[in-house]
């Protein structure tokens, strides 16, 4: 896991704490620090047959299964050239609610942004679904241009957190089964 910053103080608004910059579709897209748990590098992923589009699979993460969403088809980004070192953003739970922990497939994590960056904020009913929140102007170091801070508690409808949730504990149930058996054996 790469350690990240302290986030900044509670009920800070988005644009005014750190921001994790990332690519995903070609796009340069952001998140707000404290909605981020932890950045992984892209592990092999339990993908049973029959999983809505969106869901990459899921992620044995200490005996717990995470879904793992593909961003770019969440969005209906294009799907850029897949990149060989491809990350995980895993979100914080209290940003995911029912659905419990998630993480986010993304073609590459870039970078930890300081406070402070300009923002423009995007009307919810404008921007995609309701998920980008607004334009942050990256600094130089970064590579200049804008990328696209993303609301984390809008990336799942509520039917999608249900699926996602029912979809989870299947997997989880699985896990267990197969920790049973490694456990008698």
């Amino acid at each position: 896991m790469a350690a990240l910053p302290e986030p900044p103080l509670p009920g800070s608004p988005a644009g005014k704490g750190a921001l994790v910059l990332f690519s995903a579709g070609g796009a340069l897209l952001a998140l707000p620090r404290e909605a981020v748990r932890a950045l992984l590098p892209l592990p092999n992923l339990d993908s049973p047959p029959g999983l809505p589009a969106p869901l990459a699979g899921f992620l044995n993460l200490g005996g717990s299964a995470v879904p793992v969403v593909a961003l770019t088809v969440l969005l209906g980004l294009p799907a850029g050239p897949l990149h060989p070192y491809r990350h995980l953003i895993l979100l914080e739970t209290a940003v995911t609610g029912p659905a419990g922990p998630v993480a986010l497939l993304v073609d590459r994590a870039a970078d930890v942004l300081p406070a402070g960056l300009p923002l423009r904020p995007t009307e919810e009913d404008t921007s995609l679904g309701g998920v980008v929140a607004g334009a942050v102007e990256l600094p130089a170091a970064s590579g200049g241009g804008t990328a696209h801070l993303l609301a984390p508690d809008r990336l799942l409808m509520a039917e999608e957190a249900a699926i996602l949730g029912a979809l989870t504990g299947q997997a989880q149930a699985r896990l267990a089964r197969w920790t049973a058996t490694a456990e008698e054996s």
